[in-house]
């Protein structure tokens, strides 16, 4: 890596509920507990999650990026307009989507192929993208270094949708080597086996997450990654076995310290960063 170029993971599908932004979280939080520089990238320009899950609340966003970056491209510094997320010593940037669902309609494709161009200082950037093949999201994929496909084989549309966004990346010339096909809570149908799956895609599954919804709920609650959260669940290590995959590193199981919660921050029922961003939205207003 050194010398580099920044290794880009899209993480994307081709159905709702998939399981994209926990996915994207944990791979950057255990990318940067690794000890590489990353960077989340969150991508659902309209309805992003990764701040809501993190319990953050930024002041700048992709809209504002954007916006500096049309006006002076020369003096542009993408670290100007990055948020920044730590918890038990471990450290990742973010990138907010924008605050209004109607600057999402003035995000210029290539001004964000642009700032994602600009995070050179990061060794990996991880991008939470959404359930469609947007001209964005393809332009995206072009920039990727790897395509984290999660897919779900306990329900028969998302195995359709699932098969119907492979072949479509196919055909859109992406080579099978760069696809890695991730299913997402395995092995919960025990009436669609994951080998039919394969047998379907005409390709193996690169890796299973296995089921654990408890603790992706605790998860949110805490606005944590699964690390520090739940590290002893099966679906945590799991992540850390798929980090290891895209290191090229073997990573033996992680036990991270859960660290003592308040009892009023385990019991906040998830939403406190919605009221932190509407409290600043109306100062906002009443400022303007």
């Amino acid at each position: 890596m050194e010398g580099r170029r920044s290794i880009v993971i899209a993480v994307f599908s081709t159905s709702a509920g998939s399981g994209k932004t926990v996915t994207a979280i944990n791979l950057a939080a255990g990318l940067a507990k690794e000890g590489y520089q990353t960077c989340l990238v969150d991508l659902d320009l309209q309805f992003g999650d990764v701040m809501g899950y993190l319990d953050m609340v930024g002041d700048v966003t992709l809209a504002d990026a954007q916006a500096a970056l049309m006006r002076d491209e020369a003096s542009f510094r993408i670290e100007d307009y990055l948020a920044e997320y730590s918890c038990g010593g471990v450290s990742f940037s973010v990138l907010p989507p924008p605050k209004e669902i109607n600057d999402a309609y003035l995000v210029d494709v290539d001004a964000v192929a642009e700032i994602i161009s600009r995070m050179g200082g990061f060794n990996f950037i991880v991008l939470d993208m959404t359930a469609v093949f947007s001209t964005l999201n393809l332009a995206m994929l072009d920039m990727s270094t790897v395509i984290n496909f999660m897919g779900r084989s306990d329900f028969l549309p998302s195995v359709k949708n699932y098969k119907v966004g492979y072949d479509t990346l196919l055909r859109f010339e992406y080579e099978e080597r760069k696809i890695c096909l991730v299913e997402n809570r395995a092995e919960e149908n025990d009436l669609i086996n994951y080998r039919d799956v394969e047998r379907l895609l005409g390709a193996k599954f690169y890796h299973r997450l296995p089921v654990d919804s408890q603790a992706v709920t605790r998860s949110i609650r805490m606005g944590r990654p699964l690390m520090f959260s739940a590290p002893l669940s099966p679906l945590t290590q799991s992540y850390w076995q798929l980090v290891g995959r895209y290191t090229n590193r073997s990573i033996a199981p992680r036990q991270v310290q859960e660290q003592e919660v308040p009892a009023e921050e385990e019991k906040h029922s998830g939403f406190s960063w919605f009221f932190k961003r509407g409290k600043n939205h109306a100062e906002g207003q009443v400022k303007g």
